[in-house]
């Protein structure tokens, strides 16, 4: 029964969880800018190479 006890109010991992939720997350977040920015960041790399002599 004490280890049943013990088993319940261990919370490391809820933690565990907890810092896989949050990178997920910041995960999400990094995709989402990186598609939001990629036409950008291409535009500006045909630039630069149709300027470089060949």
């Amino acid at each position: 029964m004490t280890f049943l006890k013990k088993f319940i109010a261990c919370e490391r991992g809820a933690t565990a969880i907890e810092y896989g939720l949050i990178a997920a997350l910041i995960s999400i977040v990094l995709i989402t800018a990186m598609n939001a920015l990629a036409p950008k960041i291409s535009g500006t790399l045909v630039k630069v190479s149709t300027k470089m002599p060949q």
